[in-house]
């Protein structure tokens, strides 16, 4: 361990203090300021991609060998960023998952204190059952399981599906906050009702109950439909093409999915949005302090991570750690370029470390 001045020897009174320290469990702030206290954020998470049409076989796989049950609980393969050896993280403080249920199979009930959602990306006739409440899952819906609620999953059909799962499971690893508990050997309701009761009472653009005033940390409804998605997203661009400000670049339509009762992030500690970029569109490059996870939804184009560009196609996930720069552009042709986003933006922006850079040099005024 070297001392003050690290081009010249440690005097042995020196060299005795750093042993005093270690012996104690001490640690002088002098040696380790460059680590605790960098300039900018020096993320140990890497940028990384996963290509769906290599997660998706191996899910597949893990169906045919693997059995869904207690013990193991869910068929979930995480995704585990090179940066963070030992770990099954996407980054620091995000869990993310392709998780598989094959036909006619249910995963038992569970809860716990991690916060939880689903975006469906293959397939349909599977219910995940909420606190009691059967939610459909079907391609581009998102759905959310919050902190300390029950849940289970049961598939109807003849056919596999598919869904990424994202979870806060790092942070409140690493803040010592994680309880759970098993529920039933099946799922409480095994109805199939393409609406779910939050659904009735929730969602309703601008609508809100009279039974239900009191705001709660979590979004209430169960499931956010891709068919209202597409729509806003549509009517963004639309709107963009009548000379209206509608897009947050040009060419570039975005929405964030909120809680009715307050406005903000469907879950205390994860917010999620969805992206749609027209072909050949390019947004500015950004970066911001938190970490984030992507799925391209449909359509394909090239990510650029730090000084790395990617081919990216329908399916694939990438990570984006903390102040890595990164755009997009979309490929041309007829083909929008669509992206389902996460992060720990509500973690960051309550504890008021939240930053971000745009760059102006590449705005793309001519995207199209």
């Amino acid at each position: 361990m070297s001392g003050q001045f690290p081009d010249e020897p440690d005097s042995p009174e020196l060299s005795q203090l750093y042993d005093d320290f270690k012996r104690e469990h001490l640690t002088p702030l002098w040696t380790q300021l460059d680590e605790l206290m960098p300039l900018q954020p020096k993320p140990k998470a890497l940028p990384h991609v996963w290509r769906w049409d290599t997660l998706f076989p191996l899910a597949a796989r893990s169906g045919d060998l693997v059995p869904v049950g207690r013990g193991g609980e869910r068929r979930a393969i995480a995704l585990a960023n090179p940066g963070l050896p030992g770990t099954a993280y996407a980054t620091p403080t995000l869990w993310a998952a392709i998780q598989y249920l094959g036909p006619h199979e249910v995963a038992p009930e569970h809860r716990h204190s991690q916060n939880a959602f689903r975006f469906v990306c293959e397939g349909e006739g599977v219910w995940t059952v909420v606190n009691g409440d059967p939610v459909a899952m079907s391609r581009g819906d998102f759905l959310l399981t919050p902190g300390w609620n029950f849940h289970g999953h049961h598939n109807e059909t003849d056919q596999p599906m598919a869904w990424i799962d994202g979870l806060d499971i790092p942070f409140v690893h690493y803040t010592d906050t994680s309880f759970f508990e098993f529920g039933s050997e099946r799922v409480t309701d095994e109805a199939t009702p393409p609406i779910s009761r939050s659904e009735r009472l929730w969602a309703h653009p601008g609508l809100r109950p009279l039974s239900g005033l009191q705001n709660t940390v979590s979004s209430p409804i169960g499931a956010y439909r891709w068919v209202h998605t597409d729509a806003a997203l549509d009517e963004q661009l639309a709107l963009e093409d009548e000379g209206y400000p509608a897009t947050v670049e040009l060419g570039h339509a975005a929405i964030r999915y909120t809680n009715p009762t307050t406005g903000g992030d469907v879950l205390p500690t994860i917010r999620a949005e969805f992206h749609r970029l027209r072909a050949g569109a390019t947004t500015r490059r950004r970066r911001e302090v938190g970490s984030s996870v992507w799925q391209v939804f449909d359509g394909a184009g090239t990510v650029t991570l730090a000084d790395e560009t990617h081919e990216v196609a329908k399916g694939d996930l990438f990570v984006v750690p903390s102040w890595v720069p990164w755009t997009f552009r979309a490929a041309p042709g007829d083909s929008t370029f669509d992206l389902f986003r996460f992060s720990d933006a509500p973690v960051v922006e309550r504890l008021h470390f939240d930053r971000v850079q745009i760059d102006t040099e590449n705005d793309p005024k001519d995207a199209r």
